[in-house]
């Protein structure tokens, strides 16, 4: 299944969303860094996740319209439908999709933005799981800039397990962006690929730290 083209709609839910769940029901949603988001052109946006509210959350914090993975078993019945309608597309977790890779690659081939998750599931908040080297792979074959993004309240107001929302204010704090071709040198792919990550990681910790909100790396953190 691939994402659907509708940017009014896309706009229409996202007005809706920012409007009644994250300033009316959560209290209010910001972005610092904002300009640090490229206007045009391909990028993959990488963040933190420890809540179901962070893919919304990242959608009505950044400036530019997103594509995104999602979890195959939620492309069911009319859930499904909206998903593709708002630019997601299923992927397989825990094995090799090819097919939900080279949609990634097509989207940003065509100058889109991709939001990208590289822990690939919600961690406790506190400390990030270990990352998906895919999102190397997807960087070098691309060429598409890196955009670290720390999103941080999240697991405050709807954290892993729970059930209802908390009133709890959002913050996005956006990084400079990063290529995969700064990182080739000595050493083999795999070493490139583990600094290119263990950057990243260490890049949304950091971002994370200037709200004074403390976000550990993931434990099996190569040294950059």
């Amino acid at each position: 299944m691939r994402p659907g083209k509708h940017p009014t709609w896309y706009a229409f839910v996202r007005g809706t969303v920012r409007l009644f769940v994250y300033q009316l029901r959560l209290g209010g949603i910001k972005t610092i860094g904002a300009e640090n988001v490229p206007k045009t052109g391909p990028v993959i946006i990488c963040g933190n996740h420890a809540s179901h509210l962070d893919p919304p959350g990242m959608s009505c914090g950044l400036p530019r319209r997103l594509s995104f993975m999602s979890k195959e078993e939620l492309f069911r019945g009319l859930f499904g439908k909206l998903l593709l309608s708002l630019g997601a597309f299923p992927v397989r977790r825990g094995e090799g999709d090819s097919e939900a890779i080279r949609t990634s690659l097509d989207l940003l081939a065509s100058g889109e933005a991709l939001l990208i998750f590289p822990e690939g599931t919600r961690g406790d908040g506190h400390q990030m799981l270990p990352t998906n080297p895919g999102v190397a792979m997807m960087a070098k074959r691309s060429g598409a800039p890196v955009l670290p993004v720390a999103i941080l309240g999240t697991d405050k107001a709807l954290p892993k397990g729970a059930k209802k929302m908390k009133r709890h204010k959002i913050t996005l704090v956006v990084g400079e962006p990063i290529r995969y071709s700064d990182f080739v040198g000595e050493g083999n792919d795999k070493g490139t690929r583990e600094r290119f990550m263990a950057e990243i990681a260490n890049r949304i910790c950091q971002l994370a730290a200037t709200q004074g909100v403390e976000l550990l790396p993931p434990q099996n953190l190569k040294s950059v």
